[in-house]
C-alpha cells in the first residue's frame, strides 16, 4: 500500500520545501497538503510556485489537498466563522465555496488528484434542508469546478449527523455523483460507530484515507497503536477494498513526537498487521 502523510502534522508552521524534504527522507511516497492559509497560503502565487517546484523536482506526487476549514490565517481565532458548505445561510455557503475554489485553483500550478472535503461542522445536526439542498448543491458546484482541473472530490466521514457513512452514500447515490468518492477517516469511524461497520458502508467508493488513532473518546489524531483501534482488523479491511487506498497518516502536531522516526516505525508495523486471518 502507498505510504503517505498529511502536512497536518506541522499545520501550525508555514509549509516550505525543507518540510517536504523531511517527509521524503522518512519514506513518504505521496503527500497531502492541508490548506490552512497560515500553513499553505493557496492565495499567494509565490508560495504556491515554491511548493510546486519542489513537487516537480522530487517526483513525489501531491496526492490530495485538504479543503480549507477557515478563510483567515489563524483558524478563526479572530472571530472568522468556519467554512461550511452545508450552511442554510446562502451567503455563508457561497463564501465557503468561493474560498474552497481558490484552493482548488492551485491545481493549475500544482497538480493534485483529490480534494478532501467536509460536509458540515463537527457535531452538526441533520436536517433535510442542510443535506438535500445545501450540501448536495455545494458538492455538485465544487465537483463541476474541480473536474476540468483534473481534481476529483472526495467526501470525508466526520463526527456529525450529515457525514455518517450512510448519509454520504445516500448523498452521492441520490445526486448521481458517479465520480465523487470518499476519504475514509478511520479515527472518525472509530469514534462514531466501528471501523468495520463504517468501512463496509463506504468501501466501494473509498479512494483515500486518513489514518490515525484515538481512545474512542475524542478526535485525538494519535499514531496507530497509541489508541484503541484494532489495526489487524483495520488493515485486513483496507486491503479488501475494491481499490486499495493509500495509508495516509493525519497526525496532530501535539501527538506526533519525533515523527521522522515514528512514520517508518508505524508503517512497518501496519504493513505486517492483519497478514494472518
Amino acid at each position: 500500500m502507498l505510504k503517505a502523510i498529511s502536512t497536518y502534522v506541522q499545520v501550525k508552521e508555514r509549509l516550505h520545501p525543507g518540510m517536504l524534504d523531511t517527509y521524503a527522507h522518512m519514506g513518504a511516497q505521496a503527500i497531502e497538503i492541508f490548506a490552512a492559509r497560515g500553513h499553505f497560503d493557496y492565495t499567494n502565487r509565490q508560495h504556491v510556485r515554491e511548493i510546486a517546484q519542489w513537487f516537480k523536482a522530487s517526483g513525489i506526487p501531491l496526492h490530495s489537498l485538504h479543503a480549507p476549514m477557515f478563510s483567515d490565517y489563524d483558524w478563526g481565532r479572530d472571530g472568522t466563522p468556519p467554512l461550511n458548505i452545508a450552511s442554510v445561510d446562502k451567503k455563508a455557503r457561497i463564501l465557503a465555496m468561493d474560498e474552497i475554489k481558490r484552493a482548488i485553483e492551485v491545481a493549475e500550478q500544482l497538480p493534485f488528484r483529490f480534494l478532501i472535503q467536509h460536509i458540515g461542522l463537527g457535531g452538526e445536526s441533520f436536517s433535510e434542508h442542510k443535506f438535500f439542498d445545501a450540501a448536495m448543491s455545494s458538492i455538485e458546484h465544487l465537483h463541476a469546478f474541480a473536474k476540468p482541473l483534473g481534481v476529483r472530490v472526495l467526501i470525508e466521514n466526520i463526527p456529525n449527523e450529515l457525514s455518517t457513512p450512510e448519509r454520504l452514500v445516500e448523498l452521492v447515490t441520490a445526486a448521481h455523483f458517479d465520480d465523487v468518492g470518499f476519504c475514509f477517516d478511520i479515527g472518525h469511524a472509530h469514534i462514531e460507530q466501528t471501523v468495520e461497520s463504517a468501512f463496509e458502508v463506504m468501501k466501494d467508493r473509498i479512494r483515500s484515507t486518513h489514518i490515525h488513532d484515538n481512545n474512542k473518546d475524542r478526535d485525538a489524531h494519535l499514531w496507530p497503536g497509541d489508541g484503541t483501534i484494532d489495526w489487524d482488523q483495520a488493515m485486513r479491511l483496507l486491503r479488501s477494498a475494491p481499490l486499495v487506498p493509500p495509508l495516509l497518516f493525519e497526525v496532530e502536531t501535539e501527538a506526533a513526537g519525533n515523527f521522522t522516526e515514528k512514520f517508518p516505525e508505524v508503517t512497518r508495523k501496519l504493513e505486517g498487521a492483519g497478514a494472518r486471518a
